[in-house]
C-alpha cells in the first residue's frame, strides 16, 4: 500500500513537472474558447446618442411652436392668408397692401361702393404690353405731372358710348356740347381752328384777336356774324374792304350814316361861306368808286364838283 502510494505520488510529480516544462517551452496547447462581443452602446457613444436624440426633440418642438405662431400671426385659413383671400374669381385684398416689386394683373377692382386708392412715394406707372412683350401704352402719375404714352388717348362718357376727348399724332377731337375757356387771356391757338359755333357766356363780350397777324374767317357756304341785342363794330387802321366776287353787298337798316370823313366837293372858293350854311348834301361816286359829298341843289351838282375825283 505504501509502495503504490509513493509510486502514484512520483507519477503525479513527474506529470506536473512535464506539464510545467511543456508550458514553458510552448509545446503545450491550451484549450481555445470563442470571443464574445458585447451587445449595445457603452461609454461615450451611449451618452452622445442620448444627447443627439434630446437635441432633435428640442428642435422639433421649437419648429412646431414657430409653425403655430406663424399660422396665428399671419391668420392662415382655408380661404387664404389674413387679408388675402383666394377664390375662384381671383385674389381679394382687404385693407392697405404694399408691393415692393412690379405687380402683373389683368384687372384691379375695388370693393363695391369703395374707392380704389393707389399710392407711391415717387410715381405710379401702369404699363400695357402685347404678346411679344413690347410696350404699347404707359400711364405715369408723378409728383409734378401726369404723362400718357400711347397711340391714341380717349376720354369717354359715363356709359362709355360717347367719346368726349381724343388725341392722337394727327388731331385732337372734343366731343362735348360746349368747350368753356375760363382763363383771363382766353384761348391761344397756334394754327387754324374749325368749329361750327363760337359763343361767349351770358353778359360777356366775345373777342377774336390776332395781335401781330391777320384774322381770317372762312366757310364754303357763308360766314354769319350776328349781334342780337347790341351793335357790331369793325375797326381797322388802314383800309376796310367789303368784296363780293359774284353776289352783291346789301345794306339794310332804318338809317345808314356815313361819317364826316367823306370829302366835300364845292363849286368855287367864293362859295365857301355859302357851303357853311349848307345842311343837305348829295352823295356822289367817282369812276374809281370813291364817294364824296356835293351840296344839294335843284339839280344834281355831282358833275360840277367832280374835281374831288382827281384827289389822291
Amino acid at each position: 500500500m505504501d509502495e503504490s502510494t509513493s509510486l502514484d505520488i512520483e507519477a503525479l510529480k513527474m506529470t506536473e513537472e512535464q506539464y510545467v516544462l511543456e508550458a514553458q517551452s510552448g509545446h503545450l496547447q491550451q484549450p481555445r474558447c470563442d470571443a464574445v462581443d458585447p451587445v449595445g452602446l457603452y461609454g461615450w457613444r451611449k451618452r452622445f446618442l442620448y444627447f443627439f436624440l434630446s437635441l432633435l426633440l428640442v428642435i422639433m418642438i421649437v419648429n412646431l411652436a414657430l409653425t403655430v405662431w406663424i399660422v396665428k400671426v399671419m391668420h392662415f385659413t382655408v380661404d387664404g392668408m389674413g387679408n388675402l383671400q383666394v377664390n375662384g374669381e381671383g385674389i381679394r385684398l382687404e385693407g392697405i397692401s404694399e408691393f415692393l416689386l412690379p405687380l402683373y394683373v389683368k384687372e384691379i377692382q375695388s370693393r363695391r361702393a369703395s374707392p380704389l386708392v393707389v399710392r407711391s412715394n415717387r410715381n405710379v406707372t401702369i404699363n400695357a404690353r402685347n404678346d411679344q412683350g413690347q410696350l404699347t401704352g404707359q400711364l405715369t402719375v408723378g409728383p409734378d405731372s401726369v404723362e400718357a404714352q400711347c397711340q391714341r388717348f380717349e376720354v369717354r362718357s359715363r356709359d362709355g358710348g360717347k367719346v368726349l376727348f381724343s388725341v392722337d399724332e394727327k388731331k385732337i377731337s372734343i366731343g362735348t356740347d360746349t368747350v368753356r375757356v375760363t382763363g383771363s387771356d382766353g384761348g391761344v391757338f397756334g394754327h387754324s381752328v374749325e368749329t361750327p359755333h363760337i359763343q361767349a357766356d351770358a353778359s360777356q363780350d366775345l373777342k377774336l384777336e390776332s395781335p401781330t397777324r391777320t384774322l381770317t374767317m372762312e366757310a364754303p357756304r357763308g360766314v354769319e356774324v350776328t349781334a342780337a341785342r347790341g351793335k357790331l363794330k369793325a375797326t381797322c387802321r388802314k383800309d376796310l374792304e367789303l368784296q363780293s366776287t359774284e353776289g352783291e353787298i346789301f345794306l339794310d337798316a332804318n338809317a345808314i350814316r356815313l361819317g364826316s370823313f367823306l370829302p366835300l366837293g364845292v363849286y368855287s372858293p367864293s362859295s365857301d361861306a355859302a357851303s357853311q350854311k349848307q345842311t343837305v348834301y348829295e352823295l356822289c361816286i367817282c369812276p374809281n368808286g370813291k364817294l364824296y359829298l356835293s351840296p344839294a341843289g335843284s339839280r344834281s351838282s355831282c358833275y360840277s364838283t367832280s374835281n374831288v375825283c382827281l384827289w389822291n
